[in-house]
């Protein structure tokens, strides 16, 4: 497949619980922290307030043209 797609989501700090970058393959209608944040890091009450604080990204891009460039960069 020469096109990758994932959703990233970037979370914070949350009370006790570290910040994390999340990836997952996923739909676009899916890229939401709902989706992608697996495990949740808090529980069921917390769950939209930590959800409130991410940030999640679509992504495209190309892996072809990625494995160029790296040829192309140990050349």
């Amino acid at each position: 497949n020469s096109e990758d797609v994932r959703c990233k989501c970037i979370c914070p700090p949350y009370k006790d619980h570290s910040g994390h970058i999340y990836n997952k393959n996923v739909s676009q209608k899916d890229c939401d922290c709902l989706h992608v944040v697996e495990p949740m890091p808090v529980p069921g009450p917390d769950v939209e307030a930590y959800c409130l604080r991410c940030e999640c990204k679509y992504e495209e891009r190309s892996s072809v043209t990625i494995k160029v460039n790296n040829v192309t960069l140990l050349a």
